[in-house]
């Protein structure tokens, strides 16, 4: 028997940085190629990677930009008055809408459209051709019972003297004497039907009751015209006219309140003085007064409704507009104002930027007050002397340091 002197196969691991494999079979070594190009590839892959970590390790801080530009000013000190701010309507001191008071065909009508018209002008004309025959038609009926009152008149004295002789019975001078009362009241009724024609002659001439700017003309000549009926033309006054608001209990006690204190004995708050704006104006030109508190609160509501008077000389005010009415709310006093841009909001916290003399910017929370114009009182956190970032918000944090340009706030309106 032939000795088999093959050596039993044997595998040598390499270093594992190569992950290479040998096989020793028959005393013959055979590279894995697979394994071989699998460990290439590896290898290739940490090279790089450790190439780029040491590329991209950091060499330093990156540098900074320059300061921002900023815009820093003082706050505004002023004395300042609050107000109320409401909206209404404006209406018409007087408003009337013109009727006939009697029936007829419409004769003429006397105005142009719009116009201005004074107390008593002439505005349409009813034809008066039947009330004139009705007026002399209870004429001549007065003239007719005066004359059987004077008849009677007569009867009566005549009566007396035969009473007293006894000419006549105690019947015929009761019947005289009630002959005569009776022409009495019938020359009264000729007389009341004389003055109602008279008036309705009168009433022919449909005239204008009040001052003020009269609408258009709601029929025109030739049409039947109803009394008490068929609506003619409206006319309202324009100087002075009303602004109703509602206002809650809350400012109405303390309008009250602030009327007392003012000198004021009624619980009433006339003479409050109000502010008015109308659709297109920002602040409020138009200067008036409370005069008039409705007597009750509505309790569906839970307001009362206030009344405001503005003289109207320019006839800017037309009654319907839309108007803000804005109550004074108390006594002037001292406060610093900041522009809302100035004001910052995080969450529900609001906050400035104030520059301190190293020209860094610091966060400041501060409580705020009533508007003022485009400006808001700041009730706490600030002092006039800080100087406030304005303007370039959007570029700062906490510590930074900035390039400040010192300005000064414009003087806003002094009231809300």
């Amino acid at each position: 028997m032939t000795q088999n002197t093959s050596r039993p196969a044997v595998m040598h691991r390499k270093s594992p940085s190569t992950a290479l494999f040998s096989e020793t079979v028959g005393g013959h070594v055979f590279l894995s190629m697979r394994r071989a190009l699998l460990a290439g590839l590896a290898a290739i892959a940490l090279t790089g990677t450790v190439g780029c970590q040491q590329a991209e390790a950091p060499t330093g801080k990156p540098p900074e930009g320059p300061p921002p530009n900023i815009k820093i000013a003082q706050p505004l000190s002023q004395d300042v008055t609050e107000w109320d701010e409401y909206t209404g309507r404006i209406e018409a001191v007087e408003s009337v809408e013109i009727r006939a008071r009697v029936s007829g065909y419409l004769d003429k009508v006397n105005f142009k459209d719009g116009e201005k018209v004074k107390k008593g002008d002439l505005l349409f004309v009813i034809d008066p051709r039947p009330f004139k025959a009705q007026l002399a038609y209870a004429a001549a009926e007065l003239e007719r019972f005066r004359s059987r009152k004077e008849l009677a008149a007569n009867d009566m004295a005549r009566a007396e003297n035969l009473f007293k002789v006894k000419a006549i019975s105690k019947e015929e001078f009761d019947a005289r004497q009630k002959g005569l009362r009776e022409a009495a009241a019938a020359v009264e009724s000729a007389s009341a039907n004389v003055e109602t024609a008279r008036l309705n002659l009168e009433f022919t001439q449909v005239r204008a009751p009040i001052n003020g700017r009269i609408g258009r003309e709601s029929i025109t000549e030739g049409n039947l015209v109803k009394n008490d009926d068929t609506l003619l033309t409206t006319i309202v006054s324009i100087d002075p006219v009303y602004v109703y608001v509602d206002a809650d209990e809350r400012a109405v006690l303390k309008y009250r309140r602030q009327m007392r204190q003012n000198g004021g004995r009624e619980a009433g708050i006339a003479g409050t003085p109000v502010e008015l704006a109308l659709t297109d104006e920002t602040a409020f030109p138009h200067r008036g007064i409370l005069d008039y508190i409705a007597p009750r609160e509505d309790t569906a509501t839970g307001t009362v409704t206030l009344r405001g008077v503005f003289a109207n000389a320019d006839e800017l005010l037309s009654p319907g507009f839309f108007a803000r009415l804005r109550v004074r709310a108390g006594e002037p006093y001292p406060a610093l104002l900041l522009p809302d841009r100035a004001i910052g909001t995080d969450q529900a916290q609001r906050f400035v930027w104030v520059m301190n003399p190293n020209n860094e910017v610091e966060y400041r929370k501060v409580e705020l007050g009533a508007h003022i114009g485009q400006s808001r009182v700041i009730s706490k956190g600030l002092k006039a002397e800080d100087w406030v970032v304005v303007e370039g918000l959007q570029k700062l944090r906490p510590g930074i340091k900035v390039n400040p340009e010192r300005i000064s706030l414009a003087e806003p309106s002094k009231g809300h």
